[in-house]
């Protein structure tokens, strides 16, 4: 279906007002309202007509009166982990995304790898760190690693070490988020691939100066570099994009996300987590993906609510 016919169904289909939830309380509030603003003017130049709310505020739920649908732009606990998505079933507002028990099962990046681990796919080997973790057991056992928070986004909290100071330093710095996972480190190239509907988006190789991907260098860096097409051939590139939707699915999510993935020195793919909310910023990857499929950002946002209505 063309954009402008998925935009004439959409304007007949739609029950009445979207609601677009984003902000919250979460670490990544800047992040989600970021997104937020940016579906939001999408909506305004397809004149489709939607109501901002920010989940943050005591009476968001009153606010939702008139609205049979919400197009959710939420980052992190308390809005990508099932709560919200909890609320609005209650209330009988459908939502793009995953519902209740996926969005919860991959905001847990531990019980994420767990479910991978069981259904067989690939996840590097991990350690949950806790205060009576012997760290220097855990270093021997994993070596250089990246220490993370299990239920945080954007890089929030995560530290890569080569040390077993670094680990303890690292350990310090993600505890402060929560339960925190060492997650053995792989040495390769980055991939994340994007999952709308039915629809798998070509992968995006993902290179920084930084240690890592961190916050930085997803937000605020102009030399992190995004490649797509990614450089596999393919085969290759078919092989990562059914493992993507494989974890997807297995995690029990559905409408659209993001699948992080890593490439270790066998050529072995190797699962990292899932994001259900991914961003809808400047920065943000799962436009570039659409782009490179021939989608422009508003039709991606169509192609999200679609999903939900």
């Amino acid at each position: 279906m063309s954009k402008a016919k998925l935009q004439t169904s959409l304007l007949k289909k739609l029950p009445g007002t979207v609601a677009i939830l984003a902000g919250g309380q979460s670490a990544e509030r800047e992040i989600s309202l970021r997104s937020g603003r940016a579906v939001q003017q999408a909506f305004e130049r397809m004149d489709l007509p939607q109501r901002f709310v920010d989940t943050a505020e005591q009476d968001w739920l009153q606010q939702l009166e008139g609205c049979a649908v919400a197009f959710l732009a939420l980052h992190g606990p308390g809005g990508e982990d099932g709560t919200v998505q909890g609320a609005l079933e209650v209330k009988g507002v459908r939502y793009t995304g995953s519902g209740v028990l996926g969005s919860a099962l991959a905001m847990d990046k531990l019980r994420t790898k767990q479910v991978w681990a069981g259904a067989g796919l690939p996840t590097p080997r991990f350690a949950v760190l806790t205060a009576s973790t012997d760290l220097e057991a855990v270093f021997a056992d994993l070596g250089e690693c990246i220490v993370k928070p299990t239920n945080e986004g954007s890089s929030i909290g995560m530290m890569r070490v080569s040390s077993e100071e670094e680990l303890k330093q690292a350990w310090e710095l993600a505890r402060r988020y929560g339960v925190t996972l060492a997650e053995q480190w792989v040495s390769g190239a980055e991939y994340t691939v994007a999952i709308v509907g039915e629809h798998v988006l070509p992968a995006i190789r993902l290179e920084t100066d930084n240690r890592f991907y961190d916050f930085e260098a997803k937000y605020q860096s102009s030399s992190t570099r995004y490649i797509c097409p990614c450089g596999l051939s393919d085969d290759e590139e078919a092989e990562l994009g059914e493992l993507a939707l494989t974890a997807f699915t297995a995690a029990g999510c559905e409408g659209w996300g993001r699948v992080d993935v890593m490439r270790d020195s066998a050529g072995t793919f190797q699962l990292l987590e899932v994001n259900t909310i991914p961003g809808m910023t400047d920065h943000s990857l799962v436009p570039m993906a659409a782009k490179a499929f021939g989608w422009d950002f508003d039709e991606l946002v169509m192609r999200i609510l679609e999903q939900a209505i």
